[in-house]
């Protein structure tokens, strides 16, 4: 499968797959997916009859999973049309008896069994992260820090738990926070800097540097400490220690550029051409980024 840049279709073996991004995330066409997967003529009428054999033999009804949303159709009109998101068209495929979905199946049976494991013993979770990032082809040291700076992002959105924050919105804001007095830039603005594409699951800190990276953990382990000694019980008071933590990271950024004479925050991304699950499995490695 591979992803077009004119962000409207994805191909597989051939055949094209509509989708649109909404809500920061990409919906695809159930129909198309039916019409790849199957040797049906009709891919509209195969779903309408698959979401009936579905709930009568399992009692799910999987329109719940889906949501209507305008797509392009052939006729060049602007058309409602079933869709469902990355997770969701993972559980429709399962209901597909097509040997062309055979691999889907093997492969979310595959990362099922590796969950499990990584439950019983949490250190083959980070290998597998290590693993994934020397697909995609970054040196060692550079892994090593991206999985530390992994283990100190958990720690800050635990601290934040602790004091009662639990939105999504609220995680995004803190982080900005953060990056804005680390860098003078939020995350947002960072991946423009980058000019990384702002409808995808680009994780920003996969195309940070050494330096870019080792000052983002020292602005989010700094907020995290002073978050523990203070324990805010406001969402205004965690906000202004979020500032005051990135401050300190801001400050030695601002420091180390006149020693080195140039900027620490860098243009350059690591766009590299990657197979699919490591990029499937790497893009929510941090929570809450954006």
């Amino acid at each position: 499968m591979t992803t077009e840049q004119n962000d409207r279709l994805v191909i597989f073996q051939s055949k094209e797959i509509r989708r649109t991004w909404e809500n920061n995330e990409w919906y695809y066409s159930v129909i198309d997916v039916c019409g790849v997967l199957t040797d049906s003529t009709n891919p509209r009428d195969y779903w309408y009859k698959m979401k009936i054999r579905v709930n009568t033999e399992d009692g799910i009804e999987l329109s719940t999973v889906c949501r209507q949303l305008k797509m392009k159709a052939p006729d060049g009109k602007m058309r409602i049309t079933d869709c469902a998101n990355t997770q969701d068209i993972l559980r429709i495929i399962q209901s597909i008896p097509s040997p062309k979905a055979e691999p889907f199946k093997q492969w979310l049976a595959q990362v099922g069994y590796e969950r499990i494991q990584e439950i019983e013993d949490p250190e083959l979770a980070q290998e597998r992260m290590k693993t994934l990032y020397e697909q995609k082809g970054y040196p060692k040291d550079w892994i090593d820090k991206r999985l530390r700076g992994i283990a100190i992002r958990q720690n800050l959105t635990d601290e934040w738990k602790e004091r009662g924050i639990s939105e999504h919105r609220d995680f995004a804001i803190l982080t900005a926070e953060i990056s804005k007095a680390t860098f003078g830039m939020t995350p947002s603005e960072y991946k423009n800097h980058k000019n990384l594409p702002q409808k995808s699951n680009e994780n920003l800190r996969d195309h940070m540097d050494d330096l870019e990276l080792i000052f983002t953990m020292l602005g989010e382990r700094v907020t995290t400490e002073i978050s523990k000694e203070e324990k805010p019980d406001t969402f205004d008071k965690s906000k202004n220690i979020a500032r005051r933590g990135g401050k300190v990271a801001g400050d030695a950024r601002l420091q180390t550029e006149k020693e080195l004479g140039r900027p620490v925050s860098t243009k350059k991304n690591y766009l590299p051409k990657i197979d699919n699950k490591a990029q499937l499995n790497l893009s929510k490695l941090d929570e809450d980024d954006e």
